[in-house]
C-alpha cells in the first residue's frame, strides 16, 4: 500500500566517502573541547617524564588523551575505569575526546594508578586557572565536612575484643587439624586428594591459617596505633602539667585497644563513622573541604581517619595558605564541629576572622535576635566572646552564609555526579582520589562561569 509519507534517508550501512570531522560530532560549546584545551594549559611533566621508550616495545597512549579521558569521567560521575572502557565506544562525547582510540579498562586502571600522585597534584593548577579568571577572592571561606563511604563493607570489619576470642578458637583448630593430619598417613588421598603429593595442606587448614593470620595483623595494628596514641597522650599531659594541681594520681592511659576499636579487613585505614544524613553507621573517610565564596570553588581538601573535625581547621589553614601561594582568608566559617579553644586561637594567630559555631542547633532555629548590651566581660572565655560575636547583626550575617557556601559544593558532588563510594582504599589513595573530585568540580564551576582556556 502506498502512502504520501515522507523520511530522511536512513541507511546504516552508508559507508563515508571523506573522512569524518570528529569536532562536527558534539556542539562548539561542549564540555569535551573545554577538557581538551583545559588539559592543555596542564603541566603534565610529571605524568610524561615517566615514560621512556629507549628499549622499545608498544608505544603507551598518550598521556594528554588519558587526563583528559580520566577528568572528563569523573565530572560526569563515572570513575570505573570498565565504564570508561564502554564510554569510548557508546559515548560520541568519550569517543572524540579519546579520538577514536579504546584504551581497555585495566590500561585505564593502571594509569590511573601510576600517576595518582602527579593527579592529585593538578589541584593546584586548576585552582591558578580559577584565581586568573576571577573567580576566587578569598573574602570569606567556608569549611566543613562529608563522609563518603569506603571501598569496603562495614561487615567485613571486627572488633578487638572478637578478635581476640576468634584467635584462640583458630589457634585451636589450627592444632587439632594439624594434629589430625599428622596422624592419619592413612587417609592421605582423602585429606589431599588422589594425584597429590602429600605436602599440600587440607583446604580447611588453609583456610583457618590464613584467617588468624588476618587476624593477627589486624590485632597487631590496633595495639600498635593503641600505644602510639598512649606515648602521645603522656607527652601532651607532662607538656600541659599544672604543678601546683592537686588530687588523685594521674592513671596512665591503657597501651592496650580498647574491645569495641574495629578495624576493617577490606580497607584498614577507613573508619566506622556516622553519615548525619542518613544517621546510620558505614565504612567511611572523613573528607574536608574549603569552599570560596565567590564562585564556590575548593581551594583546600583534604581527608581524615578521624570521625570528628575539631582537629582539622590548623592542616586545612595550611593546605590554603601552600595552594594559592601563600595567601590566607579574610574570614571563616565552620559549624560547631570545629570549635575549640585552641582553633580560634590558631584562627587568630593566622590573622583569620573566625565565625565557629560554639554548639548545635536544630534547623531552623537560630541565635538570638540581638547580642547582649555592655563590653565584653574582661574575663570572658573564648567560646563567650565567640557567641556574643555571632549574635551580633553583622557575625548572624557572615555565618549565615557558611550554609549557601560550601552544603550546596557536598550537593552538587554526591547528588548531581552520584560520587557516593571510592573507588581507591587505602588513606593516601582516597585522599588522592578526593583530590580529583574536588578539583574536577572546580573545572566544572570554571566552564560555567564562560572562561576561555587560551588555545595554542
Amino acid at each position: 500500500m502506498e502512502t504520501k509519507a515522507r523520511f530522511k534517508p536512513y541507511d546504516p550501512a552508508q559507508l563515508y566517502l571523506l573522512p569524518p570531522d570528529m569536532r562536527e560530532w558534539l556542539p562548539e560549546d561542549d564540555l569535551v573541547y573545554f577538557i581538551l584545551d583545559t588539559v592543555n594549559e596542564l603541566d603534565l611533566r610529571a605524568i610524561t617524564s615517566s615514560y621512556n621508550n629507549s628499549e622499545g616495545g608498544q608505544p603507551a597512549y598518550n598521556p594528554r588523551m588519558m587526563v583528559a579521558l580520566l577528568l572528563y569521567a569523573y565530572c560526569l560521575g563515572v570513575p570505573s575505569s570498565r565504564k570508561i572502557e564502554q564510554a569510548t565506544y557508546h559515548s560520541v562525547a568519550f569517543r572524540v575526546l579519546a579520538g577514536d582510540q579504546h584504551p581497555d579498562h585495566d590500561t585505564i586502571a593502571k594509569f590511573r594508578k601510576r600517576h595518582l600522585k602527579a593527579l592529585s597534584a593538578l589541584f593546584v593548577q586548576v585552582l591558578c586557572l580559577c584565581q586568573k579568571a576571577g573567580l576566587v577572592k578569598l573574602g570569606h571561606v567556608a569549611l566543613d565536612g562529608t563522609k563518603v563511604k569506603a571501598n569496603a563493607s562495614k561487615h567485613k570489619a571486627m572488633s578487638y575484643g572478637r578478635m581476640v576470642k576468634k584467635e584462640k578458637e583458630l589457634k585451636r583448630e589450627v592444632r587439632s587439624l594439624l594434629k589430625e593430619a599428622e596422624g592419619c598417613d592413612a587417609k592421605e588421598d582423602a585429606l589431599y586428594g588422589k594425584g597429590k603429593k602429600g605436602d599440600e595442606l587440607p583446604r580447611e587448614l588453609r583456610f583457618r591459617e590464613s584467617r588468624l593470620k588476618k587476624i593477627q595483623e589486624a590485632m597487631k595494628a590496633l595495639e600498635e596505633e593503641a600505644l602510639k596514641e598512649a606515648v602521645e597522650k603522656e607527652k601532651q599531659r607532662k607538656e600541659n602539667k599544672d604543678s601546683s594541681r592537686k588530687g588523685r594520681p594521674h592513671k596512665p592511659p591503657s597501651k592496650t585497644p580498647p574491645d569495641k576499636k574495629q578495624r576493617n579487613f577490606t580497607d584498614p585505614d577507613s573508619r566506622i563513622m556516622k553519615d548525619s544524613t542518613t544517621k546510620g553507621f558505614e565504612q567511611c573517610y572523613n573528607c574536608q573541604s574549603v569552599v570560596d565564596d565567590k564562585a564556590q570553588i575548593i581551594v583546600a581538601s583534604q581527608v581524615t581517619q578521624q570521625e570528628n573535625d575539631k582537629e582539622q581547621v590548623q592542616p586545612m589553614i595550611e593546605a590554603i595558605t601552600k595552594n594559592t601561594g601563600g595567601k590566607k582568608p579574610k574570614r571563616l566559617s565552620a559549624d560547631a564541629g570545629y570549635f575549640s579553644e585552641d582553633n580560634c586561637k590558631t584562627l587568630a594567630k593566622a590573622e583569620v576572622d573566625a565565625y565557629v559555631a560554639t554548639n548545635k542547633k536544630p534547623h531552623g532555629k537560630h541565635p538570638p535576635a540581638t547580642a547582649p548590651r555592655g563590653r565584653i566581660p574582661n574575663n570572658a572565655t573564648i567560646k563567650e566572646r565567640m557567641e556574643r560575636k555571632l549574635t551580633t547583626q553583622k557575625g548572624r550575617m557572615i555565618y549565615s552564609k557558611r550554609k549557601q557556601i560550601v552544603e550546596p559544593v557536598f550537593g552538587q558532588i554526591k547528588e548531581v555526579r552520584g560520587f557516593r563510594r571510592f573507588s581507591l582504599r587505602g588513606v593516601s589513595n582516597v585522599a588522592a582520589e578526593w583530590d580529583i573530585i574536588c578539583f574536577t568540580h572546580n573545572i566544572l564551576k570554571l566552564f560555567r562561569s564562560g572562561w576561555v582556556p587560551a588555545v595554542p
